[in-house]
């Protein structure tokens, strides 16, 4: 399997693993020092820092109820990134982005989530 057909299976298999809720899929594909960097000032905002703090932060975001609609797995030589239209409503706010969530790998593995938002207010006020 070539780099890029790698890449691609990975950043398939995250987007699985996080729509679908298997924690321990996504703790599969980290490195143990992996990190997640979000923007904003809310409650997903900052670094997790390690995999089991990285999946703690997927298994708050899913606990907002988000459709995480994959749009493309995007490689470069030797990383992916997920694009991503996320959408979810309650009865106070409603979240409507497109964000890419880009991914440093190593070895076959996840180092480095950052995630980059079109909405940045809009999450601020969605994940209170």
């Amino acid at each position: 399997m070539s780099t890029n057909e790698a890449a691609l299976a990975l950043g398939r298999t995250f987007h699985r693993a996080l729509a679908s809720g298997d924690w321990d899929g996504i703790r599969a594909l980290l490195h143990d020092d992996a990190t997640w960097t979000l923007p904003g000032d809310n409650t997903i905002s900052g670094t997790a820092e390690g995999a089991d703090a990285v999946v703690e932060r997927a298994q708050r975001i899913a606990s907002y109820g988000l459709n995480f609609e994959l749009l493309h797995v995007l490689v470069s030589r030797e990383n992916m990134a997920l694009s991503l239209h996320n959408t979810a409503q309650r009865e106070d706010a409603v979240l409507d982005e497109h964000l890419t969530t880009a991914c440093r790998l190593h070895d076959g593995k996840i180092a480095s989530i950052e995630t980059y938002l079109s909405d940045v207010p809009g999450m601020n006020a969605f994940f209170v």
